[in-house]
């Protein structure tokens, strides 16, 4: 009999000690990775991405979390560099062992964390654009902003529209320009819209002058298309300004913020570009199923930190929701389980565009999720 009642006190102890164990687990918080560029050239790119991740951050455990879990947010400035993200990016895996990773401002910094996430088997949702980080598809990785080779179909197609078939091209020599150069030429060729000029120009540069001279004096060019972000794409546009170019110009998505207009200034004045519905979030129609989200996005931001909304702090927005739904779908942080889920996500409607995931598309997002914008007396307005 003592045996027996040893025996169930034993058992009984595991069962406790086990539930314990998984008591604590369930306590521990869901670890939110990020490397963004806060400080530094790119930091129109990382200081609202990384505001927003800390806003509804704390907005989710205010409302009692994922899973019944608190979020912690652990990210790290790599100022714009990519060897620091690649450090970063090590860090936040083997020594912070964060469950997924949502970050990486640039082209140049995602790239540069690609191969380690990959080798870690961790789900990683980039906030950088070109098309090389999804395509061809890696099994980890994931982005929000629509890559720049849609960008150039959008912005193709808006000039085929209106009757242009000849263009002068510019753009930066930088990861995100020069992916922009590659995918604006392939798609012009297969648009047939002839690229009659092409220059560029470096991120230290402070006058595109000669560049655009070169464009201005080449016969048969009927519109501008300058690719690039940062200070460059302000520069070129006052420089078109000054030298009387008339031509349609075109900016990339690159620019696709309020802070870009009070650089450019009164030079702005007529240019279009590809953007998320964020900029004009009350011209959208009431059926338009982003509005809500847009709206509220705006709303909350602006009101939290009394500045202006841009497009970027929108992808960390919705690469945050994304990790969240995914993990919620997982029904748990095993790694697997949320890449899985991350690649089966459908008809979120997000800020940026309404994603649909796949095992071949892991951006999720077309063309069309772009909006054409046009600056009038100052201010973006929503031309279709």
């Amino acid at each position: 009999m003592l045996k027996t009642i040893l025996r169930r006190t034993g058992k009984f102890a595991a069962i406790a000690a086990a539930g314990l164990v998984m008591s604590a687990q369930a306590a521990e918080p869901i670890k939110i990775g990020s490397f963004l560029s806060v400080t530094g050239p790119a930091s129109f790119l990382g200081d609202p991405e990384l505001k927003t991740l800390e806003m509804y951050v704390e907005k989710i455990n205010e409302e009692g979390g994922v899973l019944g879990r608190q979020l912690e947010l652990i990210h790290y400035d790599d100022v714009g560099n990519a060897s620091n993200a690649r450090n970063f990016a090590s860090r936040l895996i083997r020594s912070d062992r964060v469950d997924i990773i949502v970050g990486g401002s640039t082209t140049g910094a995602t790239m540069a964390a690609v191969p380690l996430v990959e080798q870690a088997k961790i789900p990683f949702i980039s906030l950088a654009g070109a098309v090389v980080i999804t395509t061809p598809v890696k099994e980890w990785v994931f982005k929000t902003p629509q890559s720049d080779r849609m960008a150039a179909e959008r912005i193709l197609t808006d000039m085929k529209d209106r009757g242009i078939t000849k263009i002068g091209l510019i753009s930066g020599t930088g990861g995100f320009g020069s992916s922009g150069r590659t995918q604006t030429l392939e798609v012009a060729e297969k648009m047939g819209i002839e690229v009659l000029a092409d220059v560029t120009y470096s991120g230290s540069d402070t006058d595109m002058t000669a560049q655009l001279t070169n464009i201005r004096n080449t016969d048969g060019v009927e519109a501008v298309l300058n690719f690039g972000f940062g200070q460059g794409p302000a520069i070129v546009t006052r420089n078109y300004d000054q030298l009387g170019m008339e031509l349609p110009f075109y900016q990339s998505h690159g620019v696709a913020s309020d802070s870009f207009l009070e650089l450019a200034g009164d030079s702005a004045e007529g240019l279009r570009l590809p953007a998320s519905p964020l900029l004009v979030p009350d011209s959208l129609p009431d059926d338009d199923p982003q509005k809500k989200v847009v709206q509220d996005y705006k709303a909350e931001y602006e009101a939290r930190w009394d500045s202006k909304v841009s497009t970027f702090g929108a992808y960390a927005y919705d690469g945050l929701m994304l990790a969240v739904q995914a993990i919620e779908a997982a029904g748990s942080t095993d790694k697997e389980a949320v890449r899985e889920a991350l690649e089966n996500i459908q008809g979120y409607v997000g800020v940026t565009g309404v994603f649909n995931m796949s095992p071949e598309d892991h951006n999720g997002l077309d063309a069309d999720s772009f909006r054409i914008l046009e600056v009038q007396n100052g201010e973006w307005k929503l031309i279709n």
